[in-house]
């Protein structure tokens, strides 16, 4: 852009939240790949009241804007009180820290809140502006006495310009299914060893004895879908969290903001839900988000979040299917690990030296634990059934 900041002085600010800035400008940024870090969900988040006063995540969005003031560069970040709601668990770093006479918090975040979902962080019309908006975080923190940033579920071709502004890359890993030109369920079940194909067969049969599985998305999904799925979010939110991260206000505007990129799967007996998955449509990815029941059915679970998920992204031809944080039982349902990126600005030298040490050890263990996770896999070896 030949009225690109980056060939100028350049000047970042502040603003108070993401929904007052544009939504086409913020999108422009953003792309269309990726809807957690999309206008729309992250104004859902502040104007529903799970961002914002008494939840610990204080908008703070940093903003670069071109020559003619629309944004350039923008960083979706967030002051926070806690490291709730993040799924890279930084709790340890916190009380070492402190224990030595610091203080952790606050601390400034690069996420898509409650998301752990792989995205852009440094969201960009201008590429030059990657190293200068993460400059501009580090002098937010410095100026502030905020004792380090961090941007979490960081994408690997993101990765360098983090690298360049020298932040410290922290590696963990996730389990995602990866459709390889499948057409069928059945497709994805030939890929499998012959044990595995027949344990998930009779995991699908058993959970769909008595319910009646739906798809509803877009301007299908009526009120009381939400208010039944509301009831299975805040069991589940309870029983992880102590309470839920989304209140109910968030669900409505999410229908509201893009219906149509959102997914509910609902298990029905005589017409009434009694478990559902909440799943967001990407362009390339179908991301399972939220799940919870009212009645425990066997195997349920496995067949409303991993099996009908597959069968989803096959239908609208989507690469690939991400199951959320965790869960090592993914494994034998046919999701595989793969490696997932955070980066980390920790303002003290000291502290920062210490956590680069320790990050060299996990990134060791990480891929070691990946490399025999993924032998462990369901898939057929050369030469097997």
């Amino acid at each position: 852009m030949s009225d690109s900041p980056a060939a100028t002085e350049i000047h970042a600010r502040v603003a108070d939240d993401i929904a007052s800035l544009p939504a086409d400008q913020w999108d422009a940024c953003a792309g269309s790949n990726n809807p957690f870090v999309s206008h729309a969900f992250l104004s859902a988040m502040e104007l529903s009241g799970s961002v914002g006063p008494g939840t610990g995540w204080k908008s703070l969005p940093i903003v670069i804007e071109d020559g003619a003031g629309e944004i350039a560069a923008c960083l979706p970040s967030y002051l926070k009180s806690h490291s709730q709601g993040e799924y890279i668990f930084d709790q340890q770093w916190a009380h070492a820290f402190e224990q030595a006479g610091g203080q952790y918090y606050p601390k400034i975040q690069i996420a898509a809140p409650f998301s752990p979902v792989p995205g852009p962080r440094l969201l960009l019309r201008d590429r030059a502006l990657a190293v200068p908006l993460l400059k501009a975080a580090e002098q937010l923190a410095r100026n502030n006495g905020i004792s380090s940033v961090h941007a979490t579920f960081v994408t690997e071709d993101q990765l360098d310009h983090f690298r360049e502004a020298g932040w410290m890359i922290r590696t963990d890993s996730q389990f995602h299914w990866r459709n390889d030109g499948y057409q069928s369920f059945d497709d994805f079940l030939a890929a499998l060893s012959s044990r595995k194909r027949k344990a998930i067969r009779r995991e699908r049969v058993k959970a769909r004895e008595d319910v009646e599985i739906v798809h509803l998305t877009g301007d299908d999904i009526q009120p009381e879908h939400w208010d039944y799925f509301w009831e299975f979010y805040q069991d589940t939110g309870m029983r992880k969290w102590g309470q839920p991260y989304l209140t109910r206000t968030a669900f409505d505007l999410l229908h509201q903001k893009m219906a149509s990129k959102l997914l509910l799967i609902f298990a029905m007996q005589d017409g009434i839900p009694v478990a559902g998955a909440l799943n967001v449509i990407g362009e390339e990815t179908l991301y399972g988000r939220y799940w919870g029941c009212t009645r425990e059915i066997p195997f349920l679970h496995f067949e409303i979040c991993y099996y009908q998920a597959i069968d989803a992204a096959i239908a609208r031809g989507l690469k690939t299917v991400e199951a959320g944080a965790q869960g090592s039982h993914k494994l034998a349902r046919g999701y595989q690990p793969v490696p997932t990126w955070s980066a980390h600005y920790i303002v003290d030298p000291g502290f920062r030296s210490a956590i680069a040490d320790y990050l060299e050890r996990e990134r060791q263990a990480v891929a070691a634990d990946i490399e025999f996770l993924a032998e462990m896999g369901p898939f057929k070896r050369p030469n097997s059934a």
